[in-house]
């Protein structure tokens, strides 16, 4: 076999040129190389220009970034050195040989054009972040997307009576019967009014005596749109949803018309009227079909999360209101604030609360009583929202975060001037802070103060530094990703820790070096480019894999919301096709590097 036709048939069984004709393959093959490579070699190095794709054929590649930190270990089938050609850069990573290896060598203005000429390759080597599918009308939904799940069900030789009062308890109009997994037929409050009150029929009879038998379902594929017109057409305010024979859900006409009003903007308006935590809680709720909602309308991650943290703020500024009506006027000025992700406006549909108190000076220990008091009255409603309390007590409830201002700017110098991993710990949760209710002239001055002093002392920077890179990406070698290797959670990897925390940390150091007041991480580092603390190269590559990062973790979520689960933050890779696998790896990879700069020294990359 002819060096051409050995290149044409491994090409062949390598992705994304497995895309391609024959005849293409063919003419690839013709202006492509093969090099033989030993051990220790070196295939680039940081600086060299990049002229050149290698496709490894046996043997392995080590890449490692300009400090010298390893990246990942490459063998068969895996390529490297597109990122200097599609940047028309020099290289910013260096390629040594660990295994005896064979690479194909395929020329720039090869890869250029094939990337041109063929949407698989072009999208195959594209890292940015897709862009997100048009807004869809939710007429256009499927059912699946809306219906309620594990509707309320009972037997067909249930009395009446009791099916009834199974609806009263569950305040539905509707009760599904099922005879094991069989759909037998429904009764809704309509019929018990006209099927038993008004005939006088006896409340203890089967309540398959009064069941509609003979009525129309749908599957759960059908759309949003079929639902509205058979209502309509038939005059019917309940559709249930099945698979064969089994119930998988139902539709009401309560479901569409909450799904057309839900918004953020309509949970908000609703909470703000709340008359307690409870009714709070009702609102709240929905947050995770608002999740769902927002994510499959194809909104970006910063938006979905800002809008969810805009109810989390409602809900804090509502119960501050309604404390101030049971507990009487405040005694002094005061400021209530959340740090984590409230403060940052980055909540998910996982959330606990973190906040704290700031008091004026003025504050007398009188006074404390009636904050302990405000403290514990908006925590404990915070919790009754769904915003479980902070398993590490960073709460205005814990004394220590509820203090006047005074005090606060005592911590921070403290932190500052002898940054222990406490004082690393607790300034890093407290560089989120943000204000959400009271008097916001208590925290202006001291978060400029606080940059100020961070910014000035190169040992707490150094520290926190240090402290950040306590989060890693979750990289293996062979270019692949590190799973959690026990546990409940085995084989999967953590979105939250793992993915976008580490993000969050650079966000925050670089915060700290270029005095900047942004709290959340994308306006961070958006920022930071801004002000020349990130290079334009380096930060629009950080933020191309915080988007990738952080929309996987919110389409994951709203994957498990729609079926049904609760939402977390572990993903099992193997759920991932190979290119969206490959795609949030090399986000992984970008992240390792930004911290790997950060750590020595060198700041972004240039």
């Amino acid at each position: 076999m002819s060096l051409s036709a050995a290149l044409t048939q491994f090409l062949a069984s390598v992705h994304p040129y497995d895309s391609l004709t024959e005849a293409d393959l063919t003419a690839l093959a013709k202006v492509c190389s093969e090099q033989a490579c030993p051990k220790g070699g070196t295939v680039f190095a940081v600086g060299d220009p990049a002229h050149i794709l290698y496709v490894i054929v046996n043997g392995e590649v080590e890449i490692t970034d300009e400090t010298g930190v390893q990246l990942s270990i490459l063998g068969p089938r895996n390529s490297f050195g597109e990122r200097g050609i599609l940047r028309a850069e020099t290289a910013k990573r260096t390629a040594t040989v660990t295994s005896d290896a064979s690479l194909i060598a395929v020329p720039a203005q090869a890869l250029l054009a094939l990337i041109d000429a063929h949407p698989t390759v072009s999208r195959f080597f594209d890292r940015r972040r897709p862009p997100p599918q048009s807004k869809r009308d939710l007429a256009t939904l499927c059912v699946a997307q809306l219906m309620t799940r594990d509707p309320v069900t009972c037997a067909p030789d249930i009395p009446i009576r009791e099916a009834a009062g199974q609806m009263h308890a569950a305040h539905i109009s509707s009760i599904c019967i099922t005879d094991s997994d069989r759909f037998c037929g429904i009764v809704t409050v309509r019929d018990i009014n006209g099927r038993v009150v008004a005939t006088g029929k006896d409340p203890g009879a089967p309540v398959s005596a009064i069941m509609t038998v003979d009525l129309l379902t749908l599957g759960p594929a059908a759309l949003v749109t079929d639902v509205l017109h058979l209502m309509m057409e038939r005059g019917i305010a309940h559709i249930p949803i099945v698979e064969g024979s089994r119930l998988i859900g139902i539709v009401t006409q309560t479901d569409l018309t909450r799904a057309l009003a839900m918004s953020s903007a309509d949970l908000v308006g609703r909470i703000a009227k709340a008359d307690d935590a409870k009714a709070m809680a009702n609102v709240t709720a929905e947050i995770p079909q608002l999740l769902l909602q927002l994510v499959e309308a194809g909104n970006r991650h910063e938006v979905v999360t800002r809008l969810i943290t805009d109810i989390a703020d409602t809900a804090t500024r509502r119960l501050l209101k309604l404390a101030e009506v049971a507990l009487g006027p405040p005694p002094i000025p005061y400021l209530w604030l959340a740090c984590g992700s409230q403060g940052r406006q980055e909540q998910t549909g996982v959330s606990d609360q973190d906040n704290c108190l700031i008091l004026s000076d003025t504050v007398t220990e009188a006074d404390m009583t009636y904050f302990a008091a405000l403290a514990k009255f908006v925590s404990d409603g915070l919790d009754t929202c769904g915003y479980f309390y902070c398993p590490g007590d960073m709460m205005a409830t814990n004394p220590r975060w509820r203090q006047p201002l005074r005090v606060w700017q005592g911590y921070f110098k403290k932190w500052i001037a002898k940054p222990n991993p406490e004082a690393q710990m607790l300034a890093s949760v407290m560089f989120d802070l943000r204000p959400i209710g009271g008097d916001t002239s208590l925290f202006a001055d001291l978060q400029r103060e606080t940059l100020l002093m961070a910014a000035k002392n190169s040992i707490f920077t150094a520290h926190m530094i240090s402290n950040s890179l306590t989060h890693q990406p979750p990289l293996g070698l062979l270019k692949g990703l590190a799973k959690i290797r026990s546990g409940e959670h085995r084989n999967q990897i953590d979105l939250k820790h793992n993915g976008v925390v580490p993000v969050v940390d650079l966000g925050r150091i670089y915060t700290l070096q270029g005095q900047l007041t942004q709290i959340n991480t994308r306006a961070r580092l958006d920022a930071a480019i801004s002000e020349g603390v990130l290079s334009t190269s380096g930060g629009a590559d950080l933020l191309d894999a915080y988007d990738l990062i952080a929309a996987t973790r919110l389409e994951h979520q709203a994957a498990e919301i729609k079926r049904g689960q609760k939402p977390d933050n572990y993903l099992d890779p193997a759920t991932l096709s190979d290119f969206d696998r490959s795609h949030l790896r090399d986000a992984f990879v970008v992240v390792k590097t930004m911290q790997a700069a950060v750590g020595s020294g060198k700041g972004a990359l240039g």
